[in-house]
């Protein structure tokens, strides 16, 4: 299994940032996909899952202003920030339940591979 996040950066507050995940080595279009942020100092958070039939799910501090996406045909997911906020200052990665016999679709229970993250800086 390989993850590799793409398309961090640095912006201003309200600015707006795609991150890409591309992902080899196993099923994507079976996979349930997850981004997950650390921020300096904090532990892992949970940000949004998709399901393998592109069901999302989004934890409530960046709903309305993240969106994420698959695209099973280039074994990539997405996420679209938005409207960023300081507070959106993190290590971003992206991670699958691919294997694992259960997950869950509003935590990262069940996600027991990562890729090497991918730094976003919301700053004036």
């Amino acid at each position: 299994v390989r993850l590799a996040e793409s398309g961090g950066g640095s912006v201003q507050p309200g600015g707006s940032l795609r991150l890409s995940c591309a992902a080899s080595g196993f099923d994507f279009s079976r996979a349930a996909m997850s981004w997950a942020r650390q921020a300096p100092g904090k532990g892992l958070e949970w940000v949004t899952s998709i399901t393998s039939d592109g069901t999302p799910y989004y934890e409530d501090s960046v709903k309305g202003r993240f969106t994420v996406s698959r695209d099973d045909a280039k074994n990539t997911m997405y996420l679209q920030m938005n409207a960023l906020k300081p507070e959106d200052t993190a290590v971003y990665y992206c991670a699958t339940a691919y294997g694992s016999p259960w997950y869950d679709t509003w935590s990262l229970r069940g996600y027991d591979h990562y890729g090497r993250g991918t730094q976003v800086t919301v700053s004036l």
